[in-house]
């Protein structure tokens, strides 16, 4: 009976080993939120789509636009419209037909969707026309330079509109979404995983190697990267640090950084809720007492291993946007001390709100210690991503620390953030000035008259410090060395075009 066990045991080993040749898991350190690209707010949420969600345009490693559900595009004289030819190969994951009335149904959700995030990035559109089924013409108010990179992103995703009018349609969608890229949907086990299977219909679907794609929420970088060395995952991203020394030598596994395009920030709620009315920070002088106690360099060697640049500005360092107007502020705590005194406050108590993994936790105990020098005191509360990121939006909070994944236009990294009406302006920050030199930003193309305008904006924004940067965000993948064709985007996302197993 032993002898038997054994080799059933065996067996149940072989079938297992096989099918794990068709299935890739990727280890990520947050659970999605919503799977509703129009409504998502996360990183993690990104990478899935990425193979989830076909979009109108892509961008390749170079940062450069490229075709996807688009095959060309191009502005008229003035630049008040953009007119798409569109791919006629293409299906939903629901056989549904995707075409330019799709298309059209799709950005006017996400421009009137009450829940949408897209509406600042496509604030300036007016109209969306389809005058034949691969023809897509956006018309938009005035010139918008951010246009093209927004629709390389979730407001250029497609999902059927076959399912826009259902029932409950809106929590539907983020549960169970049907859209068009080369994987669909199977399930999701909230704070576990998330099961997508290839989609044998779509129009590059030989380029495509696994039958499934699993994306396996692990917060903890100690047991994501044993998970990797074990088999239990393939790619890792968001790698800790302190850990890249030990996969560099380790011969089953490689290590594939790329510098990122986002960063990593404080948002203080100056102006939403009641938690505004008795939040510290709502005096632009706390906040800058407390800008003056972070050792930005510190946090990079402890906690980033020399790969977190320091950041004072929402531009990377390879950015043409990038301003040597605003370099890191060094700590003064001194300094910090004088300002809570001409707040009049010797002291100072706030709830600092952060992601619950291992880096975010690391870098909030520093923080508090770093603070409590001038007297800030800090409470740290750790929470799952997606749900801090809802309670912010709801304006339960003080002061969060947050993450963003960078976008090609600079657009993407502060409007959304900082205007009155900003999707992502979770503490409700409004200077109308702000506004007005952002708005015009979008409409200058010339990058060094665009720039004098961003730092024009900048100079009221470090003033006032809605905000507080941190350092740049890079993105540092490890994958089993049985993975072949990865290559690491900007962007931070895994694009599985050309990926295989050896």
């Amino acid at each position: 009976m032993k002898r038997i066990t054994l080799l059933l045991g065996g067996l149940m080993l072989g079938a297992a080993a096989a099918s794990h040749a068709q299935v890739l898991r990727v280890g990520m350190q947050d659970d999605p939120d919503t799977l509703d690209p129009h409504r998502s707010r996360t990183y993690a949420a990104r990478i899935v789509f990425t193979s989830l969600c076909d979009k109108l345009v892509d961008i390749d490693a170079k940062l450069n636009f490229v075709p996807r559900l688009a095959t060309s595009w191009s502005w008229n004289e003035d630049s008040t419209k953009l007119t798409f030819k569109l791919r006629d190969d293409v299906v939903f994951h629901d056989g549904t037909k995707f075409d330019a009335q799709a298309a059209k149904a799709n950005l006017e959700r996400a421009i009137t969707l009450p829940s949408s995030q897209r509406k600042s990035e496509l604030a300036s559109v007016t109209q969306v026309d389809a005058p034949d089924a691969t023809t897509l013409v956006i018309t938009v108010a005035r010139p918008d330079a951010p246009l093209l990179a927004q629709l390389s992103d979730r407001a250029g995703m497609m999902l059927s509109p076959a399912n826009f009018d259902a029932p409950d349609s809106e929590s539907t969608i983020g549960r169970d979404p049907v859209c068009s890229g080369p994987y669909k949907f199977v399930k999701r086990v909230q704070n576990d995983r998330i099961v997508l299977e290839k989609f044998n219909e779509y129009y590059d679907a030989d380029d495509f190697a696994f039958k499934q794609v699993e994306y396996v929420a692990i917060p903890d970088s100690t047991v994501r990267l044993s998970n990797l060395r074990s088999g239990g995952i393939d790619i890792l991203e968001r790698l800790n640090p302190t850990d890249v020394a030990q996969v560099k030598e380790d011969s089953t596994l490689a290590f594939k950084p790329v510098a990122g395009l986002g960063f990593r920030q404080f948002m203080f709620n100056v102006g939403n809720g009641e938690r505004a009315k008795t939040n510290p920070f709502n005096d632009k002088r706390v906040r800058q007492a407390f800008q003056l106690t972070i050792d930005r360099k510190a946090i990079s060697e402890v906690i980033g291993g020399g790969i977190f640049p320091p950041a004072q500005q929402p531009f990377p360092p390879a950015s043409p946007y990038h301003s040597d107007k605003f370099p890191a502020r060094d700590p003064d705590i001194e300094k910090a001390k004088a300002l809570l005194k001409e707040a009049g406050k010797e002291t100072v108590q706030a709830e600092l709100t952060f992601a619950n993994n291992t880096i975010e936790s690391s870098t909030a105990q520093m923080v508090q210690a770093m603070a409590a020098q001038a007297g800030i005191q800090l409470s740290l509360r750790p929470t799952e991503y997606a749900a801090m990121l809802s309670e912010s939006a709801q304006g339960k909070f003080q002061v969060d620390m947050r993450g963003w994944s960078g976008r090609v236009d600079p657009d993407g990294n502060i409007y959304s953030f900082v205007t009155c009406k900003g999707t992502l302006n979770d503490g409700k920050y409004c200077n109308p000035k702000v506004d007005e030199l952002l708005d015009k930003a979008r409409t200058v193309s010339d990058v060094a008259q665009r720039k004098a305008v961003y730092d024009e904006a900048q100079a009221i924004l470090q003033d006032e410090l809605p905000s507080m940067y941190i350092y740049y965000q890079p993105w540092p993948f490890a994958t089993s060395n049985k993975v072949q064709g990865f290559e690491p985007y900007p962007d931070g996302m895994i694009r599985l075009k050309g990926v295989s197993f050896k």
